[in-house]
């Protein structure tokens, strides 16, 4: 338990930074963060190395964003109309999130450590010296890994 408070008091707030780089929003990173904690602490025993956990915190913590968006999708509704006045068009809305919705899901199927690289620099902000420091790598490996994330990204997005 002590171990546990003590990753705990480590990383709050950079997970909470991270988060409020995902979703804008300081009540839902708030929750988010605690969301992620609680599923920290529930696989706690599933963390091998101890020095990774940062990393493992943040990979928690986007499963924790992609749930709260899919749900949030779910409940969006076809209540916007198409309003002449203003130029909105509801086909427009619906492309743009289908193209988004398409995105997060090649993303999601990114396999390791693209998936996490690519969500830290492009979602979360993070530079590329910070994301190589999160996993003990060199700035170049990041970058390169980015850049191979985005490739596969495109390609699958095709």
């Amino acid at each position: 338990m002590a171990e546990f408070e003590e990753l705990f008091n480590e990383n709050r707030s950079f997970i909470f930074k991270y988060l409020m780089k995902l979703t804008q929003d300081y009540s839902l990173a708030e929750e988010l963060t605690q969301e992620t904690f609680f599923r920290a602490y529930i696989n706690y025993a599933s963390l091998r190395n101890k020095d990774k956990a940062p990393v493992w915190l943040c990979s928690i913590a986007k499963n924790a964003f992609f749930t709260w968006y899919n749900e949030q999708k779910k409940h969006t509704s076809l209540d916007n109309a198409e309003d002449v006045s203003n130029g909105y068009s509801i086909e427009n809305d619906f492309e743009l999130n289908e193209l988004s919705g398409k995105a997060l899901h090649c993303l999601h199927e990114l396999e390791e450590p693209y998936k996490e690289v690519f969500t830290l620099f492009v979602l979360g902000g993070y530079s590329h010296k910070d994301i190589s420091s999160l996993f003990g790598k060199t700035e170049s490996w990041s970058r390169v890994t980015f850049y191979r994330a985005k490739q596969k990204l495109l390609e699958r997005m095709k």
